[in-house]
């Protein structure tokens, strides 16, 4: 794979993981929304961190459409899973969150198994549908 690919690839973890955590950040601010109350959510627009938060999921989404053009989806989900790891750190450092040794755990879990996916190919060879190729010799005999 090329250096374009890991970049798309890490374009994905990182805008997905810190439009979540600004996301978080802005809602903080905003306080708990009311499920009697749900258009109440849109006033949080008003607020930056959840601003500049979508903008970076939107970014991410982009980088994630392009990754799944050229890559497989069992590859391209589980390659950019180090976001969680950043998503942890994240959590820890900026939102001063209380992380527990059992996610750090997880966390170093999550990693090995990057690791290993990514060691695959990005595009599989599609499997060829045996109904279909059936029926289509059956049209070419007729």
């Amino acid at each position: 794979m090329n250096l374009k690919k890991y970049l798309v690839l890490f374009a994905v973890m990182c805008f997905g993981s810190v439009g979540d955590a600004l996301l978080k950040r802005g809602m903080n601010d905003f306080g708990p929304v009311d499920l009697h109350h749900p258009f109440h959510v849109v006033t949080a627009l008003a607020n930056p961190w959840v601003l500049v938060g979508i903008a970076c999921l939107i970014a991410f989404f982009s980088s994630y459409l392009t990754a799944l053009s050229w890559a497989d989806l069992s590859y391209v989900l589980p390659a950019t899973a180090l976001g969680y790891v950043l998503v942890t750190i994240l959590g820890k450092t900026f939102l001063h969150e209380n992380v527990s040794p059992a996610r750090w755990v997880g966390v170093l879990l999550i990693s090995c198994g990057v690791g290993w996916v990514t060691r695959g190919p990005a595009l599989t060879a599609p499997q060829p549908q045996e109904g279909r190729i059936a029926r289509e010799e059956q049209h070419e005999i007729a």
